[in-house]
């Protein structure tokens, strides 16, 4: 599997005369589990949506690379994957349903789709629930539906704007379960999250407020940069630079 990463630079969009984003540049490594941090109205979903081609900069640029060599966002899209924060899936479906939506939507055939839907039923435990329909299933089972359909592909590229957000402890617990198996196969996988207890789940980690970094690294050292005891202490000094 090749190893995509991206890089923003200067990296701005406004909604009027709303400034989303403020000059963020991030560096999203690949084979990595990267993390972007902040409250509500920080520019988390903004950013995801920038890097998954659903909106343009209003200034700035976003750069993609297959082992460490430019490539085309066009080249990438067929690997990118993308779990929106709003319910995604139709209610009246059930996850058998779902599953047989998305492998025509990414053209599996049958082979592939039955090994991978088997292989997704078993780490999701939804197994015994093939026939319930999703506005029948718990919110932790909700958001696991959601990311085994964005799965289903076996992407390269994995954007999780919140999918946690809501969810109970130990759904929260089995979801990043989830997540850290994904992860041990080396794609390049970027999750939002307001949860501060997140960031030290993540590899790497991106905070941002009010539409600006404050800082990006490996949480421990960024914790260190800032004199802080947590994440929660960066946002209330203003961040490290």
């Amino acid at each position: 599997m090749a190893g995509y990463s991206i890089k923003t630079k200067n990296l701005k969009k406004n909604f009027g005369a709303v400034r989303a984003l403020e000059g963020v540049s991030l560096d999203l490594s690949a084979g990595l589990l990267h993390g972007l941090i902040g409250s509500n109205g920080a520019g988390k979903t903004t950013t995801m949506r920038l890097l998954a081609g659903l909106l343009k900069p209003s200034s700035g640029g976003i750069s993609y690379f297959r082992d460490g060599a430019p490539a085309a966002f066009g080249d990438l899209r067929p690997q990118l994957a993308y779990m929106p924060q709003q319910a995604s899936l139709y209610s009246d479906l059930s996850v058998d349903e779902h599953l047989e939506f998305f492998r025509s939507l990414y053209r599996l055939d049958a082979a592939a789709y039955a090994r991978r839907s088997a292989e997704l039923l078993e780490i999701t435990r939804l197994g015994k629930f093939r026939d319930r329909r999703a506005g029948q299933l718990s919110g932790g089972m909700y958001k696991k539906l959601g990311l085994m359909c964005a799965l289903l592909q076996s992407p390269s590229v994995l954007l999780l704007d919140e999918p946690t957000n809501g969810v109970d402890p130990i759904s929260r617990r089995e979801f990043w379960e989830l997540l850290y198996s994904q992860a041990a196969k080396k794609i390049l996988i970027i999750i939002s999250t307001a949860y501060m207890d997140e960031a030290e789940r993540c590899s790497r980690v991106h905070l941002l407020d009010a539409g600006t970094l404050l800082a990006s690294g490996e949480p421990r050292a960024v914790l260190k940069a800032a004199g802080a005891a947590s994440f929660e202490e960066i946002f209330i000094k203003g961040g490290a630079k």
